[in-house]
């Protein structure tokens, strides 16, 4: 059954479907643009966010290893800068039924019980503060009347970030809704079952009803949800994406004020940094975990949620442990093969890609949609950091086999040791990273095909079944059949 023909289809809801709609409209008014997806947006990664605006806090001891990890840090920054002005567009283009406040302020801590991992990271956050001359002060712990943490993990330095802070990210969505329709899009409440194709290019998407859409060109920004459009394209097209689940409590106050601003660590081994959000009204977005899957579980796991509260009760605040658990969030976050975004153009005429932010695509949204409505409606682009982001591309190796395998052991040597775990004075520093090793070197001759891999990703690897790890080597398998020379 055929159905309505469009200029563009994006498929997707989330900050970036609606934001690349909205900034396409604003550059070309004339354009017909029809939006696609689940009202409900389950597991969707933007409904879940805790929408800190955060890039400097974000900076790794990796950041500044490769080429790509600082055209991917290039572009949080424009973010940064952007997100002022785009809220105030939001907000003049709305009709004052929703509005999204920016709360500015990062508190960045290190505690006493910090792994060498976190550390290097908060190092390198402080030296990328200094470097690009990003306003920061740096505190004395002692002086931190809000923080309350345990005795074992009492604040030994402090960072206040200025103007990295937070939004509400279910305010911004609301407000890109109205905002989208106001300028006479369609949004519509549907799931997009696969694309439609003639002679090489995409011509349209079929929905879940069987009624298709044809347009000139279609964007795929549905997250995690893009896996299923991936599977349909000729293999080796673009590369696998994996889910990165997060999990986040959202709280009441019961003792003590609250923070008036972001509180956070630096970047952990396997996960992001722990973070209290403040939500107004009591209310306080407890995160977040960062487990990535090769296929959806069913929820967050009981342990993993335990701990991340435990971890913020202990490092921040002990009052927490008497707050009211309102709700918990929980969202698929899209990760690819490389972890490194998928943006613009793929090798397939008509289709484009915006997915693959991992944990970027809230904050880096108004940059990502600038860019996408400039494919859209500019025959020329002026090259830039997104160039290294091509869906296309094939992945995007910043480690080779050994130094990959070499970093997975010592990323989950040190994520057991924020777990608490100990070892006897005998057995040596390295010997749980001798057993990581070894697992990494079996999940990687499983695979078949050597590939440095990043630590989050070779665990998924680690832990997949039979039919997992084959789907895996057949994709890999054809990105090699079509450029051997990079994979």
């Amino acid at each position: 059954m055929a159905g309505a023909t469009v200029d563009v289809v994006i498929v997707g809801n989330g900050v970036l479907g609606l934001s690349i709609a909205y900034e396409a409209a604003l550059r070309d008014p004339s354009l017909r643009i029809v939006v696609i997806g689940p009202n409900a947006r389950p597991t969707a990664a933007t409904t879940a966010a805790g929408a800190m605006l955060n890039c400097f806090a974000e900076v790794t001891s990796a950041t500044d290893e490769h080429p790509a990890s600082r055209a991917k840090f290039a572009i949080a920054r424009d973010a940064l800068d952007a997100w002022p002005a785009w809220l105030e567009r939001l907000d003049d283009d709305g009709d004052g039924s929703a509005s999204a406040t920016w709360l500015p302020g990062t508190l960045l801590l290190l505690v006493a019980r910090s792994t060498s991992h976190t550390t290097k990271n908060f190092e390198a956050v402080h030296a990328a503060l200094k470097q690009y001359s990003e306003p920061h002060q740096e505190l004395d712990p002692q002086d931190l009347d809000e923080v309350r943490a345990a005795p074992h993990e009492p604040p030994i330095r402090a960072i206040y970030l200025e103007r990295e802070g937070v939004v509400d990210a279910r305010a911004v969505v609301a407000s890109l809704e109205t905002a989208v329709r106001r300028r006479g899009l369609v949004i519509r409440d549907d799931t997009v079952a696969g694309l439609v194709e003639a002679n090489g290019r995409v011509t349209g998407v079929r929905l879940s009803t069987g009624e298709t859409v044809a347009a000139g060109a279609v964007v795929l920004a549905a997250g995690t949800g893009t896996q299923r459009c991936i599977e349909h394209l000729p293999a080796g097209t673009v590369q696998p994406l994996f889910l990165g689940t997060g999990f986040a409590a959202e709280t009441r106050r019961q003792r003590g004020a609250g923070f008036g601003h972001v509180v956070r660590t630096a970047l952990r081994a396997g996960s992001c940094g722990i973070h209290v959000v403040p939500l107004g009204d009591r209310r306080e977005y407890i995160g977040a975990t960062s487990v990535v899957h090769l296929d959806p579980p069913e929820g967050p796991g009981l342990g993993i949620a335990q701990a991340m509260l435990q971890f913020a009760v202990d490092k921040f605040d002990r009052r927490l442990g008497f707050s009211q658990m309102l709700r918990y969030h929980y969202g698929h976050r899209p990760v690819p093969l490389d972890t490194y975004p998928l943006i613009g153009r793929t090798p397939v005429s008509g289709l484009l890609f915006a997915t693959g932010t991992y944990r970027d695509g809230f904050h880096c949204s108004p940059v990502i949609a600038r860019h996408m409505a400039t494919l859209l409606t500019a025959s020329d682009t002026e090259p830039g950091p997104f160039d290294h982001f091509l869906p296309g591309r094939v992945p995007i190796e910043t480690l080779d086999v050994g130094a990959a395998v070499a970093r997975y052991a010592e990323e989950e040597a040190s994520t057991t040791i924020d777990f608490g775990a100990h070892t006897p004075y005998f057995t040596g520093v390295d010997a749980g990273e001798r057993v990581y090793r070894q697992a990494a070197r079996d999940a990687l001759d499983r695979l078949g095909t050597p590939i440095g891999l990043r630590p989050e990703i070779l665990g998924a690897v680690i832990d997949a079944d039979d039919h997992q790890m084959a789907k895996l080597s057949e994709s890999l398998r054809a990105l090699r059949e079509r450029s051997p020379e990079r994979v």
